[in-house]
């Protein structure tokens, strides 16, 4: 009788997993038919906030449904990421990530609750944004390797600000300070519209901004010296500045890829059926007119282009967290 049972309990087992997995492969072919939500691990107004909804938008038109921005801010954006690590992989929950959040954060922080590897299935990039290398103008320098040479005369004696300890503009200054072999003294502030103020007012010597606060103050009254942007290629933004490699730093590159992952395990339907709108998106021009308006360029790729990408930036900041002994509680 125990034999028996024991049969009965396997072929009960086995239907109810074949009815489950018929139940959730028809869900994926009828997807999306709700309303979907983009989770932001971070407040409104910022650049990942920006670029979320604009994606939103876009999103809502070629799916059909509504995609809806959910700010879930706190912890350097653990706290939205995990949510979604966390969250069923049915389509309807999805986040917006990026480098910091993707690749910088399980090196910076002691304990990340998701790992970034593990727990989601990446669906597309969407954007890239670089940053640019401004000075006050009171600085006597008016290229990359001024600066470098006038800092290697003046060992620790050159500040820099940033948007706080942690932060893209904390490391991407960590990183030329490596790659270039000098010395700057950090003065972090509580954002990067507090450092760019700073830099402006002479109270820093030099930052690395976003660009969208920093060019009307580099093109219109000369109040910033601006001497690289950080990207690989010239931004079409301001395409008159020149990169770091370009500037005598071959090799620098530090910029925020933005992209739409879901949680783990997803369907390969749903995954295919998200790429393939992200991509017409991603070609439409007033998407590209608006990313261009916050400094940005569209950028596409496969799920698998996607991972290899994160994969490189966290080998990289993690280099650069442990050689600057930063560690974030």
């Amino acid at each position: 009788m125990t034999s028996i049972g024991s049969k009965a309990v396997c072929r009960h087992v086995i239907a109810m997993s074949l009815f489950a997995l018929c139940a959730f492969s028809a869900a994926a072919q009828n997807y999306p038919s709700r309303t979907i939500r983009l989770v932001v691990p971070f407040s409104p107004g910022g650049g990942t906030d920006f670029f979320a909804r604009v994606v939103a938008g876009k999103l809502t038109q070629a799916l059909g449904q509504q995609v809806a921005v959910d700010n879930r801010a706190g912890a350097g954006g653990i706290i939205g990421t995990d949510l979604v690590a966390k969250a069923a992989p049915d389509g309807y929950t999805l986040l917006m990530g990026h480098t910091g959040t993707l690749a910088i954060n399980p090196a910076l922080y002691a304990k990340v609750p998701y790992d970034p590897v593990r727990d989601f299935s990446p669906v597309s990039l969407v954007a890239i944004s670089p940053l640019v290398l401004v000075t006050n103008p009171s600085l006597p320098v008016k290229s990359v390797k001024e600066l470098v040479a006038l800092a290697k005369r003046r060992p620790g004696q050159i500040t820099y600000a940033s948007g706080g300890s942690g932060t893209g503009t904390h490391l991407s200054a960590e990183l030329f300070k490596m790659m270039a072999g000098v010395d700057l003294t950090h003065v972090p502030y509580k954002g990067t519209g507090i450092a760019l103020t700073a830099g402006i007012s002479g109270e820093t010597a030099t930052l690395f901004s976003t660009l969208p606060p920093a060019v009307p103050h580099i093109k219109s009254g000369g109040r910033l010296r601006a001497l690289a942007v950080t990207s690989s290629e010239r931004s079409k933004v301001v395409p008159e500045i020149a990169t770091m490699a370009e500037s005598g730093l071959p090799g620098y590159e530090s910029t925020l890829r933005y992209g739409v992952l879901l949680p783990a395990g997803a369907a390969d339907a749903i995954v295919s059926a998200l790429r393939q709108a992200v991509s017409r998106v991603l070609t439409q021009p007033d998407f590209v007119e608006a990313l261009a308006r916050d400094g940005a360029e569209p950028l596409s790729s496969t799920p698998d282009e996607f991972r290899a990408v994160m994969a490189i930036e966290a080998k990289k900041w993690a280099a650069v967290v442990k050689a600057s002994n930063l560690q974030m509680q």
